[in-house]
């Protein structure tokens, strides 16, 4: 077969194909499009998810008519001012993506610049239907209909109107976060979703977020090496069963970049269960000449020239900051609602329910029960065994300490403290468990961690990249315990491994190590092996749920907390504390 140059109506639709996935991604190009035209108001209008109708319109600089008419040829753009294409810092400059949208849908574009006259251009799937005058404020309006109509190769993998509208909100919501000094709209089916107005970054990212930021969130503001990191994370009691509340932008673009999604993992590793996420909102900002945003047609993704000085500034910034809030818990509010609660009215009532009063002296309930009704005779039930909880006389100032004194025990397992505002309650178990793992961590610091040497040494074969990976890393790893050696090309003699460990598979540890190193840029695998072995040791040596404690002990496990790092959470993620504040107390008790 002779090589043939393609139709520009195919070429149009292959890039389609790269740059529009879905309406999300149309979406997300023609709101960038407005970000960078200097749009400060965007107003969004959808229809079944994007699947019948896009509407944007923007009060940006506008397109006179040429412009309207090369901005629908393909690699036309007003982003590159030369080309220098690694110093970009507009959001888009490929110039595919009017094109490429006009390649599938049924797409009208009109726009006005100031002190001129509107214009419109009509296309339906790459065919020029015509172009004429419009009426218009200054600045651009785009419709786009029938997305992928007449591809239904394409159509027939789009999904519901439903989840196609969950995937442009939340395209929505990162651009907003990008840019909170422009406001923004959102109506969808005729139902206004979104009303933005700009604001303050922290202002913006609570209010698309989550509200409940304001006493959960832990501001970020980092630098190093030129490098500065922003934003607020939810504290690690605060999280979410999926990743959809974590957004990450690089010089103000919003990226789903695995480095930083693993970065922002591993800042919350033993601090979270692995079955939940962080809530995020980190800003990067780096020179230019230190990242590469050319890297995939829908700009998602970018490259570091330095990936290790990233991820050490994200992990480094975020332990600091959940090391200095690390005595803070987080609990969901909820409603105090009396009907969760035991009151006095869920008792049967023993007013006019008995023909004559029980003589109770000194022989006790237990002798009168063949006279008390069967109602009594029922609710006895309720007082027959003591509560599972005791107090005992406690003397100390309760402003002196932030967790408060202790004043009792629930059931062999909660420590209950006063505070000047109210009560807190401590799961013992967890609350140890973490004081023990935090020892275990503390002891290690400073000091290599012992080594087991093998009887006889184990070669393990590998990819010769790997190898080189792992030599390269050999004194890190030599200081958690695992000794190394190159043995060939393709081959690492194990000498000895963390005693931690105990019995472990050489072979597949050195794997995943290499394929750690590859990915993260670093030996993280291992130390998350020991920090699980550490965890698992605490879990077993610590205070077990169903001890009765003192009230000495108590506070000693109480002062202890108050001064370890990341005692708000044990070592699965879950709160070790929580607090019940007087007025939470007074709206139970219908006080408020």
């Amino acid at each position: 077969m002779s090589i043939r140059r393609l139709p520009p109506e195919l070429v149009n639709r292959i890039a389609a194909g790269e740059v529009v996935e879905r309406p999300a991604s149309a979406l997300k190009e023609l709101v960038e499009n407005s970000l960078d035209s200097g749009a400060k108001g965007v107003a969004i209008r959808l229809h079944a998810g994007g699947l019948e109708l896009i509407e944007l319109a923007d009060d940006g600089s506008g397109m006179s008519r040429d412009e309207m008419r090369l901005s629908l040829e393909r690699h036309a753009t007003s982003k590159l001012s030369g080309d220098a294409i690694d110093q970009v810092t507009s959001f888009g400059f490929r110039g595919e993506a009017l094109p490429s949208i006009a390649s599938v849908s049924r797409l009208t574009l009109e726009s006005r610049v100031r002190g001129g006259d509107g214009w419109r251009i009509e296309i339906d799937h790459g065919q020029d239907l015509g172009e004429g005058p419009a009426a218009l404020p200054p600045g651009t309006r785009i419709r786009v209909e029938g997305l992928f109509d007449k591809v239904p190769a394409r159509r027939k993998f789009l999904r519901s109107p439903r989840a196609e509208y969950a995937a442009c909100l939340d395209a929505v919501k990162r651009l907003a976060m990008a840019r909170s000094d422009v406001a923004f709209t959102l109506d969808h089916d005729g139902r206004r979703i979104l009303t933005l107005q700009p604001s303050p970054p922290p202002a913006r990212v609570a209010e698309l977020l989550s509200h409940e930021l304001d006493r959960h969130g832990i501001g970020i503001d980092c630098t190093r090496n030129g490098l500065r990191l922003t934003g607020v994370i939810g504290l690690p009691t605060f999280n979410r069963g999926v990743a959809d509340q974590q957004f990450l932008f690089v010089n103000s673009r919003p990226v789903k970049d695995r480095l930083l999604v693993g970065a922002l993992r591993a800042a919350f590793r033993d601090l979270i269960a692995r079955d939940r996420h962080p809530i995020a909102a980190l800003f990067l900002d780096i020179p230019l000449s230190e990242v590469d945003v050319n890297v995939h047609p829908a700009k998602t993704e970018v490259r570091f020239r330095d990936p290790a000085e990233v991820r050490g500034l994200i992990i480094g910034g975020l332990r600091r900051a959940l090391d200095e809030e690390s005595q803070r818990s987080a609990a969901r509010e909820q409603a105090a609602a009396p009907v969760m609660w035991t009151t006095s009215e869920s008792f049967p009532s023993l007013a006019g329910e008995r023909t004559a009063e029980p003589s109770v002296t000194g022989v006790g309930l237990a002798h009168t029960l063949p006279s008390i009704p069967t109602v009594i005779r029922e609710g006895r039930a309720l007082f027959e065994l003591a509560p599972a909880a005791r107090a005992e006389p406690a003397v100390e100032p309760i402003s002196a300490y932030p967790l408060g004194v202790a004043r009792g025990q629930v059931a062999a397992t909660y420590i209950v403290a006063e505070t000047e505002d109210g009560l807190i309650i401590v799961d013992q178990h967890a609350a140890h468990e973490r004081l023990v793992l935090e020892r275990l961590r503390a002891a290690r610091e400073g000091a290599s961690t012992a080594g087991q040497a093998l009887l006889i040494p184990e070669v393990v074969e590998l990819e010769e990249p790997d190898c080189d990976r792992l030599e390269s890393c050999a004194s890190d790893l030599e200081s958690m315990g695992l000794e190394l050696e190159r043995f060939g090309p393709t081959s690492m003699l194990v000498r000895s491994v963390p005693a931690a460990l105990g019995k472990t598979d050489a072979a597949a540890l050195l794997a995943d190590m290499a394929a750690e190193i590859a990915e993260l840029g670093g030996p993280l695998s291992l130390r998350d092996k020991l920090d699980r072995v550490a965890a698992t040791i605490a879990c077993h040596g610590s205070v077990r749920a169903g001890r009765i404690l003192s009230i000495a002990e108590m506070n000693a496990l109480l002062r202890e907390m108050e001064v370890t790092p990341r005692s708000g959470q044990c070592n699965h993620g879950r709160p070790t504390w929580v607090k019940l504040g007087h007025a939470e107390i007074e709206k139970l008790f219908g006080r408020r």
